[in-house]
């Protein structure tokens, strides 16, 4: 039995709190996660794991043996580490991403041929979903976040902000007149854009001298996404506040139109998200500053 092998596995178990969903992020069958570990408890002497149809739990033993193997694995990674120099230059294997659907079809997606030609020996997997997922269950190498970060486990690289501004159609405009002040949009109609996993409405802020101030705009359309949340403003429903990487097409061409120009909405930290430990691995250190400078180069997205 390859003990660190099966160290690895009972990890990948423990973090994902079931026996199939680590199989897939392992690529291995479930019957081969099954013996390993009825190998490595046989080794042991000892439950690690307390397995029912229901649920999966560590048993005292198991727990503290999960810490031991985070802190082996994690040394292994280190002493590696010294020595990947040379192998760092082509770095290989499958890199989990995790992306938000906007952010993923309209920025990054359009450029990942680019990276995949650098980096041919990696096997890019990529999630794109509004939903925030659980990295260490899913199996995932990174997450790319917009707003501020909540998970406190996981490490979070700053990569960028994003600037938002207030906007509407031409002909909206002309029916309903243009917003010059904060108090004139009380006047006004809004496409409101709720979160696809609270159902919460995205609050409208404006920074005004120096503050920042929150208005509640009122609309007859609300949206969770944020493509559908543009087209809304196209077809003249009302006010939007919208990420300007977004509209930025939309703006020249003239079928948006932004307003109160001196007083844009809160930008939003743009951060790569990724486990304790994690970015050890080259893979993942060459797409970090691959995305990193993607978004650098960006006006809409300078840090």
């Amino acid at each position: 039995m390859d003990r660190l092998k099966a160290m690895q596995v009972f990890v990948r178990i423990v973090e994902a709190n079931s026996y199939t969903k680590a199989a897939e992020t392992l690529d291995l069958p479930r019957a081969a996660l099954t013996a390993t570990i009825n190998k490595l408890e046989a080794f042991l002497g000892t439950r690690l794991l307390q397995r029912t149809t229901r649920r999966l739990s560590l048993t005292p033993d198991g727990a503290d043996y999960f810490k031991k193997c985070l802190d082996i694995l994690q040394a292994v990674d280190d002493a590696e580490g010294a020595f990947r120099g040379q192998s760092a230059a082509r770095p290989k294997g499958r890199l989990r991403v995790e992306l938000p659907g906007a952010v993923g079809r309209h920025l990054v997606m359009p450029h990942v041929g680019d990276f995949c030609r650098d980096y041919p020996d990696i096997d890019l997997v990529i999630s794109l979903s509004e939903q925030v997922k659980d990295l260490t269950r899913e199996g995932l190498d990174c997450s790319l976040r917009v707003g501020d970060l909540q998970d406190s486990s996981m490490i979070g690289r700053r990569i960028g902000s994003m600037a938002f501004l207030t906007c509407a159609s031409p002909a909206y405009l002309a029916a309903h007149g243009v917003p010059h002040t904060l108090e004139d949009l009380h006047a006004h109609r809004g496409v409101t854009h709720f979160s696809g996993r609270t159902g919460r409405p995205f609050d409208w802020d404006f920074v005004a001298d120096g503050r920042v101030v929150t208005i509640p705009v009122r609309g007859a359309i609300a949206v969770n996404d944020p493509d559908a949340y543009i087209i809304c403003a196209l077809q003249d429903m009302g006010l939007i506040q919208a990420a300007r990487y977004q509209v930025r097409h939309h703006l020249a061409s003239g079928a948006l139109v932004e307003v109160l120009h001196g007083m844009p909405p809160t930008p939003m930290p743009i951060s790569l998200l990724y486990p304790q430990g994690r970015m050890a691995s080259p893979r993942l250190g060459v797409f970090a500053a691959w995305i990193a400078a993607l978004f650098r180069d960006d006006p809409d997205l300078q840090a």
